[in-house]
């Protein structure tokens, strides 16, 4: 008498994950995931495009379409998994792109086997004609493009992963307010697949559009970026700026400054009477994670921020504060080089639990006003700085001294 077949593992056979591209699969390997699967778990578009690339082999499997909340859908895998099924998940392009990899080896670990196609991003820049070993990768399917969106101003060369709730337009209307120089568009729609389209524009034709969601667009601009735009800097000579008759925070102030704002973390920033914006730019720079508004009163000095600015991912925010923060989300990073006190408590009051404001002031009566706003977390430095400068015909130097700068700085409770 034959023994009764041992039970399944309570663990169960590893899951596999296929990148398929138009249908198609790359490699023996994951055409024996797809071949030997039990139970194979996809969107309805890819199982079509299985039985379209004509895969007898699998045609005894279980199809399972996509449903619900990702979470639900993994817990049915590791139920079948128990029952000692062998479970093939269906994935676009590459699944750790972006993709399914993630959840599956959160839940798995070293039981996830990866048979990946290539990515959408390729594809796009493939088709694009673009080489992309410099570029950025920026998605908007699930996260905000008002949170990815200085990341995709501030990148001369990107791929955006749109979504049905925020399409290429979207990201097109929004690039335009923004001011992006990108010179070109590329909207990449259902890749591989029998119905691919390619459509070139610029940034107002595609803002005036309507695209497939199902795309990838890739923006380029004609010029290579710039070597100051990948400098991790700050402290940057004032030669490096356009000014207004010296309407600037010196670099060692600057530098101070930049120090006391703790940068690390920090998700939106104001630079309150920016003048020149060199304390929002080095910021930017600092931090690109962070939105950086740069508030200025002054028309000339705004468009000397933008110019200044190039690609880094900086907003200016004409008006007068503190009426100019009405609007402007909450800031977790305030850097205040002008409007007197009135402007810093308004500021200050504005900040997010935790936050860090810093301030600098020219009469120590009203940098101790500052630090009284702040409370015991206030603290002051004066700053003096005394510059090398050629004296004479034998370029003698001697020292001539800056103005001397208070600089406030402290946490909101």
């Amino acid at each position: 008498m034959a023994e009764p077949a041992p039970p399944p593992s309570p663990i169960g056979p590893p899951v596999a994950v296929v990148g398929l591209h138009g249908g198609h699969w790359f490699g023996p390997a994951a055409e024996r995931a797809l071949t030997e699967a039990d139970v194979l778990v996809g969107a309805a578009r890819q199982h079509e495009a299985l039985t379209a690339a004509r895969m007898p082999e699998a045609s005894t499997a279980e199809r399972v379409d996509l449903f619900g909340p990702l979470d639900r859908v993994i817990d049915l895998i590791a139920e079948r998994r128990r029952r000692g099924q062998r479970v093939t998940m269906l994935a676009s392009g590459d699944p750790g792109f972006f993709g399914i990899e993630r959840l599956l080896v959160g839940r798995f670990g070293a039981d996830v086997e990866v048979h990946p196609a290539p990515s959408a991003v390729a594809l796009a820049f493939a088709r694009a004609r673009v080489h992309w070993d410099d570029a950025a990768v920026v998605s908007v399917h699930g996260r905000s493009l008002e949170r990815a969106l200085p990341h995709i101003v501030a990148a001369p060369k990107v791929a955006v992963l749109v979504s049905a709730s925020t399409p290429p337009e979207a990201v097109g209307a929004a690039l335009v307010d923004a001011g992006a120089t990108h010179r070109q568009a590329v909207v990449c729609s259902r890749l591989g697949e029998p119905d691919e389209s390619i459509v070139r524009t610029d940034l107002a034709g595609l803002a005036a559009g309507a695209f497939d969601p199902l795309s990838v667009l890739v923006l380029t601009s004609d010029a290579e970026p710039l070597a100051t735009d990948a400098i991790v800097a700050w402290g940057r000579p004032i030669s490096a700026y356009r000014h207004r008759a010296g309407m600037i925070t010196r670099p060692e102030v600057r530098a101070a400054a930049l120090s006391k704002l703790d940068l690390f973390g920090a998700a939106e920033l104001w630079d309150v009477g920016a003048a020149s914006g060199s304390v929002a730019i080095e910021a930017a720079r600092l931090a690109p994670g962070c939105r950086v508004h740069a508030i200025e009163r002054n028309p000339d000095d705004c468009a000397r921020i933008r110019a200044n600015a190039g690609r880094v991912a900086v907003t200016v925010v004409e008006g007068v504060a503190p009426a100019a923060f009405d609007g402007l989300p909450d800031p977790d990073r305030v850097f205040v080089g002008g409007g007197g006190i009135e402007v810093f408590r308004a500021a200050s009051d504005r900040l997010r639990p935790s936050g860090v404001i810093a301030a600098t002031f020219a009469t120590v009566e009203t940098a101790m006003a500052a630090v009284d706003q702040l409370g015991p977390t206030g603290e002051l430095v004066q700053i003096s700085v005394n510059r090398a400068v050629p004296v004479g015909p034998d370029a003698t130097l001697r020292l001539d001294a800056d103005n001397p700068v208070f600089l406030v700085w402290g946490q909101r409770g």
